[in-house]
């Protein structure tokens, strides 16, 4: 008993002690004023960047439902079981994709004759949706009509019946042709399959078997996955780049990613290896491909969609330089033609008139007008001499053509070291209007580096933050703690927008059973999303960006986490169009601390009418987001008083992002 009483004793000691050193921190004073000269934040400070890794396209975004639609894959029916008299054949209507599958009876009438596909771990069926089928197909032989029926099953089905709704097409031309029929499921289910039977004595070639969701975003045929887009829209991204990232580098020059190759009839656009298919041997994909039907004609809707400036990537003839045993594997320096012209064409297809070649292309596809492209990216993490030499011919030609257009350079694959260090002035030289960072670093880098911009030279190219996440010590965990680090990097992005013109958090998207990558900003199933505490970062900061930078600092220094500092880091802007201060403030500390706001100008302060506090926190650092908890994490919105006008005082809670709106009266 006694030992029991100690013991009580020196928890309320404990309690007592704690709540003396949280008395101890001292009130700190943030002075707020307007810089000298003025920072006006662009729009496209913080955006999306889309890469096809972690099956991001295909089996993600992409709503296509079935896998290898086409028997292109390597192993032609990877994906697909068949049963009965089903042979592979290579003379179909479509030149880029020419393989496809001859169906006969069997001798046996009862051996069924049929196909039956995987989708993508499985494929997700919702309830009461209704879900398009559709294929090329044609009848052989004498017989002027075919039957084949479809149906979407679940081998968990505890009933007689694996199927729970189905449909069948009558095939009635010996001509290619496309069939299509719709069915609407009465549950749902995340691992369903999808089934074909021969239903009729005849043959039949079918090609190109599709199954879409009919309500995709925008109710947009070959669409896109609507949840997965309302998260992107949700954030209010100002510039999407697109589609890589090292695939579009590729393993070696025929896998190198080929824009022109993404555009014109989905059935038609040629099959690409994926990188990601085999590059961890440890998180090994070999049914992963790129089928193409996300294109770029697909993504520039994308980017007008979400209202953000599209930022397309082209290959600058290098590939993946880590994969590259030889400098003969890359494009030679004389042999670089037909790549610029790529990047010539794609300026062309994205902002020509129609009565240009590649504008009049893009007016066949539906969009007549211009996209209004105004970045594109030459290259992606290349390094080296080689980087250089062939970026400069590019910068050549695109600033003949297209001088308004600005280019994106590289800074390489690390935020350091000999090739960073070499690679920058170069891109002074060269002036490109952008150089692109990449990092993925631990927690103490994206603490110390919420300065990393303060002393970069403002005469220099812009920053394009191209490629950053906090890979935390727990093996990449898409945890609290690591979101509220990356905020802390954040703020320093946000006081220096004169310096980084764009941001994006990478990568975006991830199958929770086929990733190769993480931590990763949104994770989904065949059914659900998941949105990180790094997705409420992002959107946090994207929508209460504001319009100006406001110079705050502590004793006339930023607050960047310095040891005096107490472990806050803090960013204000000026929001015209809202007539708001917005101040962020994210304390990594332990203790509750409180902040009085010095408006270093009573003109700047004027009348506060209400003031708003946005909240991000956990229970637990370690805290995930998850599919059975998708909203342990949330953003909390309340309204406060301020306790003192003249001076008003804020408080911020212990490891939290807290997001201060004090609006002025009109």
């Amino acid at each position: 008993m006694k030992n029991l009483i100690n013991k009580y004793i020196w928890i309320l000691l404990g309690l007592i002690t704690s709540s003396s050193v949280l008395a101890q921190v001292p009130d700190l004073i943030f002075d707020i004023e307007k810089p000298k000269k003025q920072i006006v934040i662009p729009q496209t400070l913080y955006g999306v960047f889309f890469e096809d890794i972690n099956f991001g396209a295909d089996g993600g975004l992409y709503a296509e439902l079935l896998k290898n639609r086409s028997f292109e894959f390597k192993q032609n029916l990877m994906g697909w079981k068949t049963f009965g008299n089903v042979s592979l054949r290579n003379d179909g209507p479509f030149n880029n994709n020419p393989h496809y599958v001859h169906l006969a009876p069997t001798a046996n009438e009862w051996r069924q004759t049929g196909l039956q596909n995987e989708g993508f771990c499985g494929i997700g069926i919702h309830k009461d949706a209704t879900y398009r089928f559709s294929v090329w197909a044609r009848t052989t032989g004498n017989s002027e009509k075919e039957t084949i029926a479809i149906e979407l099953g679940d081998l968990g089905e505890d009933t007689w019946g694996q199927a729970f709704c189905s449909a069948k097409i009558t095939i009635d031309s010996p001509e290619w042709k496309k069939y299509t029929v719709e069915l609407t499921s009465p549950k749902s289910s995340e691992k369903s399959f999808f089934r074909l039977f021969l239903e009729s004595d005849g043959e039949i070639d079918l090609e190109h078997l599709s199954l879409f969701p009919k309500d995709t975003w925008k109710g947009r045929d070959n669409g896109l996955r609507k949840d997965l887009v309302q998260a992107l829209y949700d954030l209010k991204p100002g510039v999407f780049r697109f589609p890589g990232g090292c695939i579009v580098e590729g393993t070696d020059l025929e896998t190198r990613y080929q824009w022109k190759e993404t555009i014109g009839p989905v059935e038609n656009r040629p099959l690409n290896e994926n990188r990601w298919q085999f590059t961890f041997k440890y998180r090994f994909f070999p049914d992963y491909y790129q089928t193409n039907g996300l294109g770029f004609y697909e993504y520039f809707l994308l980017a007008e969609d979400l209202k953000a400036e599209p930022l397309p990537v082209v290959n600058c003839g290098l590939i993946c330089q880590y994969m590259a045993k030889h400098e003969s594997e890359h494009a030679q320096i004389d042999e670089l033609d037909p790549y610029i012209q790529d990047a010539l064409d794609l300026i062309e297809f994205a902002n020509g008139d129609t009565t240009s070649t590649w504008g009049k292309k893009r007016a066949e596809l539906g969009h007549p007008q211009p996209f209004n492209l105004k970045y594109i990216g030459i290259g992606n993490e290349q390094w080296g001499k080689e980087y250089v030499d062939r970026l400069k011919l590019f910068v050549k030609a695109i600033r003949s053509a297209y001088p308004d257009i600005k280019i994106v350079g590289s800074s390489g694959p690390k935020p350091d070291g000999e090739e960073f260090e070499y690679l920058w002035p170069e891109m002074k030289k060269l002036k490109v209007d952008l150089v692109d960072e990449h990092f993925y670093k631990d927690e103490n880098w994206f603490l110390k580096a919420a300065d990393r911009y303060d002393s970069y030279d403002r005469k220099a190219p812009k920053v394009f933050a191209g490629e950053y996440a906090c890979h935390a010590s727990t093996y990449g965990r898409n945890h609290f703690q690591a979101a509220l680090y990356e905020a802390a990097f954040m703020t320093g992005i946000e006081r220096n927008a004169d310096v980084v013109e764009m941001a994006t958090y990478a990568p975006l998207f991830a199958h929770l059973e086929a990733w190769q990558w993480r931590p990763d900003l949104i994770w989904f199933n065949n059914l659900n999303v998941v949105r990180t505490s790094s997705f409420y970062v992002q959107q946090l900061f994207s929508h209460y960006k504001g319009t100006e930078v406001l110079k705050l600092t502590i004793d006339g220094v930023p607050v960047t986490g310095k040891e005096e500092q107490n472990g806050l880091y803090a960013s204000a802007v000026w929001d015209e169009q809202n007539k708001c201060y917005i101040i962020k403030v994210v304390n990594i500390s332990n203790n509750k601390q409180t902040i009085k706001l010095n408006f270093k100008k009573k003109a700047l302060l004027g009348d506060f009418a209400d003031a708003t506090r946005i909240t991000l926190a956990a229970t637990n650092p370690r805290l995930e987001n998850s599919i059975t908890q998708p909203d342990a994490i949330m953003p909390k919105v309340e309204s406060i008083s301020l306790q003192n006008i003249s001076s008003p005082t804020i408080e911020s809670n212990a490891n939290s992002l807290q997001i201060y709106i004090l609006h002025i009266k009109h």
